[in-house]
């Protein structure tokens, strides 16, 4: 792991967004609370906050940070039958949180795979990315144009 014990501790934050897309029976599945394994997105939305609080677990270099917000949400757009998912982190700390985004991003993508891969194999997973992180002595940093 990099040392930021030099580091000055600042307020934190970074957005990370992403998409997935199904079937249109899927989506509807989804959005109507008729998957047999129980309610996907309040499983995804805990997952990703787990996830987010485990991140130092599973990418090896990452430190262990006891983080004071995850917030995780998700926009469905039917006609597309995509959700795309966003993730909210927050610390006071000397190192950012955009893994923490990334992994919580990621995992709540994949609790939904999973919980529907019995009716759609075919969902993607797609363009996970930084949306925005602020803190730290680089400041602000801003996606200039991301379609999802």
């Amino acid at each position: 792991m990099v040392d930021v014990s030099g580091k000055t501790e600042t307020l934190r934050e970074a957005i990370v967004r992403g998409s997935i897309l199904m079937k249109p029976a899927t989506f509807k599945k989804i959005m109507s609370g008729k998957i047999a394994k129980g309610d996907v997105l309040s499983v995804a939305k805990v997952a990703g906050i787990m996830a987010a609080k485990k991140t130092y677990e599973i990418i090896p270099m990452c430190h262990p940070l006891n983080l004071s917000h995850v917030e995780i949400n998700f926009f469905p757009f039917e006609k597309e039958s995509r959700i795309d998912i966003e993730a909210k982190v927050r610390i006071k700390a000397r190192t950012g949180v955009e893994m923490e985004g990334l992994v919580a991003v990621a995992t709540a993508g994949l609790t939904i795979y999973d919980m529907c891969k019995a009716i759609d194999r075919g969902i993607v997973l797609s363009n996970i990315h930084l949306v925005k992180k602020t803190g730290g002595k680089s400041g602000t940093f801003t996606v200039r144009s991301q379609k999802l």
